[in-house]
């Protein structure tokens, strides 16, 4: 994912939307995690960040490449926490 971060200026607005929708998945699983885990308050953010981000992955791919850049680190910073913190993963979960 870091490649693309630093290389997102030499991406089309279609490969950098594409981008936008991989991370708001990513950021979607890990709030799911999160919320299995017990971690509601950042599985909240992740899950609302992810939504954020979806709804405005068209905008952030054709505005500024500077808002879409730090809109990816700190989408990325916030998956990178939760795996540094959560290094095991759920293999499978049920909810009730």
């Amino acid at each position: 994912m870091e490649e693309k971060i630093k290389n997102i200026g030499d991406l089309s607005i279609d490969e950098r939307e594409e981008v936008f929708v991989d991370l708001a998945a990513a950021l979607e699983g890990t709030a799911r995690e999160a919320f299995v885990e017990g971690n509601r308050h950042f599985a909240a953010l992740s899950a609302n960040m992810a939504q954020a981000i979806l709804f405005n992955a068209d905008d952030l791919a054709r505005d500024e490449i500077k808002n879409a850049e730090r809109v990816l680190q700190q989408a990325a910073a916030m998956i990178s926490q939760f795996n540094a913190t959560h290094p095991y993963r759920i293999v499978s979960h049920a909810m009730h």
